[in-house]
C-alpha cells in the first residue's frame, strides 16, 4: 500500500518535504529550505559550514537522515552517518525517481541543492528559469545549488570545491513542448559565460538533458496542474497511486490574475476523486488568534489603487518593496510608475530574473520588453558576469545614486531592507517608502523590521504599510495603510472550500502552524484529517 512521510512543513509554514512510496516508486513532493528550524541555530554571521558538508545539515535537522539520497561529495567521512543511525526516522533511501516541484519560493526548493545529482527534478519551465537565474546571480554558496552543482573533494579535513565544470541537474519540464534556441542557450549557459567575451579561461556547464516527458514519474502517472500563486509558474501536482490518486496543493490562492487557473484545476482534480490531499494552510490561523485574525483577500487591483494614491501624494523619492519574484506585484507598479510620469528602476539580480522568464514567458515584463523600466548601478568592488552582460547589453538604462539624487521625483525605486545601504549613496532627506509584501513569521524579520525603521527614520523617509510596532501584524495597521499587499494564498476559509469541493477521503494539512484548524472545520464532512508531525508516516489504502 501508498505511504506518505512527512519530512518538512509539518506543523510549520515552508520546508516542505513529502515522500511518497508505492510499490516500486518513490518520489518527493518539493524539497525545500526549512527557514524556521535553520533560524534557531543559524543566522547571518553563523551558517552552515560549506567544508563540513552534510554534517550541519544533519546534526541540527535541517535536513532528514536518509542515508543514500544526497550527494556523495558531501560526505566528509563515514562518521556522518554513524551518528545519525540513532535519529529519529532515519532510514536508507537510495533511490527516488524524482522531486515533483510546486514552485520557485525558497522554502519548496532550496534543499534541492543537497540531493544527488542524478535525481530528476520535475517542475514547470518557469519555475526552472526562475530557480537559475537566482542561482547564477547569488554568491556561491552551497545551500542554492539547485539547477547545476560544484563537486567537492575532501582537502585535509575540508570539502573544497574542485576546479571542473559546473554539472547540471536532471530537470523535467512539466508544462512546456519545447524550449526556443534563446532558451536552451540560457539553460546550458555557465554563471561565467560573459556574451560575446573570451570565455576561454572560465568553467563551463557540462549540461544533463531536459526532457518535456512528464507523464510518469517511476511507474507512476503524474499531471502536473497551473495554479494561482505570487510566482509565475506555480502548480499542483496528482500522483496515481495502487490506491487511487493523491493530490498536493503546492501554494495556491484563487484572487489573484490566475485565479482562473487555479478553479480549473480544482473542477478536474475533483473528478479525480482523490483518496488523499496534502494541503497548505499558510493563513490558517494559529490558535491564540482565531478570534481576531483579518481574512479577507484584497485583490491585485485593491493594491494598485491603494499604492496610486500614495505615490501620487509625493512628490520627492517613493521606494517600493515588494518581492522580486512576485511579477503581478511588479506590472502594478510599473503601471504606477506610468501613471504618475516616473521610471520603475530595479535592482540588476532582479533584471536578470525577469530577462530569464521571460524566454519561457513572454508576457513578463523586462528591460528588453519595457522603455519604463530602468535598472539601478549600486556600488559594488567586483561586477560579476551575469551583472556585465546587463550592462553591456542595457548601458543606456542604467540610473546611478547621483541620479536618483538630481531627481528623486522621477523614479520608483525597487527597494527592500537588504538594499536600504544605497540610501547612503542617494543622499536624499524626505520620500516615502511603500511596503508592498507579506508581514514577518519570524522573530529575525521583526529585527529587519526594526532596522529598517531606523534606516528611513534616519533619512526622515515616510512608510506605509510597514507594521510599526513589535508582533504587529498588517492587518492591525490603520486602514488607510492596508491593501498594499495581496497575499500568495488562499484564506483560512477558502481553503476549508477548497478541501470540500475536491472531497478526498483524507487530507493531510502542511505548510500550516495550526494543522487543528482543519479538524475543527471540517468535523462535520466524509473527509477524514491525518495531522502527522516530522518523520510521522500515512499508509493508506
Amino acid at each position: 500500500m501508498p505511504t506518505v512521510t512527512i519530512y518538512g512543513g509539518a506543523n510549520m509554514i515552508g520546508g516542505n518535504k513529502v515522500l511518497l512510496e508505492d510499490g516500486d516508486s518513490r518520489l518527493f513532493f518539493d524539497f525545500g529550505t526549512t527557514f524556521k528550524t535553520r533560524d534557531l541555530y543559524f543566522e547571518e554571521y553563523l551558517k552552515p559550514r560549506p567544508g563540513a558538508g552534510l554534517l550541519d545539515m544533519l546534526e541540527m535537522d535541517l535536513l532528514p537522515p536518509l542515508e543514500g539520497l544526497y550527494r556523495p561529495d558531501f560526505v566528509p567521512s563515514g562518521d556522518v552517518w554513524a551518528r545519525c543511525h540513532d535519529r529519529p526516522g532515519y532510514r536508507e533511501l537510495e533511490r527516488v525517481d524524482g522531486v515533483l516541484v510546486s514552485h520557485a519560493h525558497v522554502d519548496h526548493t532550496g534543499y534541492i541543492s543537497f540531493l544527488r545529482e542524478d535525481v530528476p527534478i520535475y517542475a514547470s519551465a518557469t519555475t526552472a528559469f526562475i530557480a537559475k537565474a537566482m542561482q547564477d546571480s547569488s554568491m556561491a554558496d552551497f545551500e542554492k545549488e539547485v539547477c547545476y552543482v560544484t563537486r567537492r573533494a575532501l582537502d585535509r579535513g575540508y570539502l573544497k570545491p574542485q576546479r571542473e565544470s559546473y554539472r547540471q541537474r536532471p530537470f523535467c519540464f512539466a508544462d512546456t513542448p519545447d524550449l526556443s534556441a534563446e532558451a536552451q542557450e540560457f539553460w546550458t549557459r555557465s554563471p561565467n559565460h560573459i556574451l560575446g567575451g573570451d570565455n576561454k579561461r572560465r568553467k563551463g556547464l557540462e549540461a544533463a538533458p531536459f526532457t518535456t516527458d512528464s507523464a510518469r514519474v517511476g511507474d507512476l502517472p503524474v499531471r502536473f496542474f497551473p495554479v494561482d500563486h505570487s510566482v509565475h509558474g506555480a502548480g499542483a501536482w496528482a500522483v496515481e497511486t495502487s490506491a487511487g490518486w493523491v493530490v498536493y496543493s503546492g501554494d495556491l490562492r484563487w484572487h489573484g490574475s490566475a485565479a482562473e487557473e487555479t478553479k480549473r484545476f480544482i473542477h478536474e482534480v475533483a473528478s479525480l476523486r482523490p483518496r488523499l490531499l496534502l494541503c497548505e494552510g499558510t493563513r490558517v490561523p494559529k490558535e491564540a488568534e482565531a478570534s481576531e485574525l483579518e481574512l479577507r483577500n484584497y485583490t491585485e487591483r485593491e493594491v494598485y489603487d491603494r499604492a496610486l494614491r500614495k505615490v501620487q501624494a509625493e512628490r520627492g523619492l517613493v521606494i517600493a518593496d515588494f518581492g522580486p519574484r512576485n511579477i503581478e506585484r511588479l506590472e502594478t507598479f510599473l503601471q504606477i510608475a506610468e501613471q504618475t510620469r516616473r521610471k520603475l528602476v530595479i535592482l540588476a539580480k532582479d533584471a536578470y530574473l525577469l530577462e530569464a522568464m521571460r524566454l519561457v514567458s513572454p508576457s513578463v515584463p523586462a528591460l528588453s520588453s519595457s522603455r519604463e523600466m530602468l535598472m539601478y548601478q549600486d556600488l559594488r568592488y567586483q561586477v560579476e558576469p551575469w551583472d556585465q552582460n546587463l550592462r553591456n547589453q542595457f548601458g543606456d538604462r542604467l540610473v546611478s545614486a547621483r541620479h536618483a539624487h538630481d531627481s528623486p521625483g522621477d523614479y520608483i525605486l525597487c527597494f527592500s531592507f537588504w538594499d536600504a545601504k544605497n540610501l547612503i549613496d542617494i543622499d536624499v532627506r524626505g520620500g516615502t517608502y511603500v511596503y508592498s509584501s507579506s508581514e514577518a513569521y519570524s522573530e529575525e524579520q521583526e529585527q529587519d523590521f526594526r532596522r529598517l525603521r531606523k534606516w528611513l527614520s534616519h533619512f526622515d523617509i515616510g512608510s506605509v504599510g510597514l507594521p510599526h510596532e513589535r508582533g504587529q501584524s498588517i492587518s492591525k495597521l490603520p486602514e488607510e495603510e492596508q491593501g498594499l499587499h495581496s497575499s500568495g494564498h488562499a484564506s483560512a476559509d477558502d481553503i476549508m472550500d477548497f478541501v470540500r469541493e475536491i472531497g478526498p477521503r483524507t487530507v493531510v494539512p502542511i505548510h500550516t502552524e495550526n494543522p487543528n484548524y482543519f479538524l475543527e472545520h471540517l468535523r462535520n464532512t466524509d473527509v477524514e484529517v491525518a495531522i502527522r508531525e516530522y518523520g510521522g508516516s500515512l499508509t493508506f489504502g
